[in-house]
């Protein structure tokens, strides 16, 4: 029984790297089509979505499942309610680069970055694309100094997010109704998108280390 046990909590493992490796081809490919004004790359985006939403639902049935029947304990207890939270996370951050790829849908032909931000939106892709990557090493490896640049990379999306607005109220904005609502949008869905990654990183660590402070202190993420 217990080897059945350990058995199905690598499965979870795996099926939370494999939604964080999802979520790395879902922001990735969201933010090519939103820089390119990508229509096929966007819907593609959209759709398989659904893969990270059918993997959630499935390892969260799992993840009652062994509560119910197995009573775990201690760490075993801590590594599976931290797969319901984890998974919840990732499922989250899918969500955000489909937004993201519906903007870019939303705005074909054209793209949804006017020319006046596109330097700042480069920059969240690049450091979003970056989250999504340590993340996925991250769960794959443990390693835990992936963890403190995945919170370096947040704070540059921080910063990014503030450089949105400073460009909407900086007096220069040239932007039509549409591109303002877009770009203030898009900048809060990157900033999210890093701030779920945050709390990936630190509920691993609590795994890791059985350190609940650090854990705890970003349930402030939604």
């Amino acid at each position: 029984m217990r080897k059945i046990f350990k058995a199905e909590l690598q499965a979870l493992g795996d099926d939370l790297t494999q939604m964080a490796e999802l979520v790395n081809k879902a922001i990735t490919g969201a933010s090519h089509a939103l820089l390119n004004g990508d229509l096929d790359t966007a819907q593609q985006v959209i759709v398989d979505d659904q893969q990270i939403d059918d993997l959630e639902r499935s390892l969260d049935e799992r993840c009652v499942l062994l509560l119910a029947q197995q009573q775990p304990v201690a760490t075993d207890l801590r590594l599976v309610v931290t797969a319901l939270r984890m998974s919840a996370t990732l499922e989250r951050m899918g969500d955000l680069a489909r937004h993201i790829a519906q903007v870019a849908r939303r705005a074909y032909p054209t793209t949804a970055v006017p020319a006046q931000c596109t330097p700042i939106f480069e920059g969240m892709a690049g450091a979003a694309q970056r989250v999504a990557t340590r993340i996925h090493g991250l769960l794959d490896s443990h390693d835990l100094d992936m963890a403190q640049t995945i919170e370096e990379d947040d704070e540059i999306l921080d910063n990014f997010h503030t450089d949105v607005f400073s460009t909407l109220l900086g007096g220069e904005w040239e932007g039509t109704p549409q591109q303002t609502i877009d770009v203030t949008l898009l900048s809060r869905y990157f900033e999210r998108f890093g701030d779920h990654g945050v709390s990936v990183a630190r509920r691993m660590t609590f795994v890791v280390t059985g350190d609940f402070h650090r854990a705890a202190t970003n349930d402030a993420v939604s």
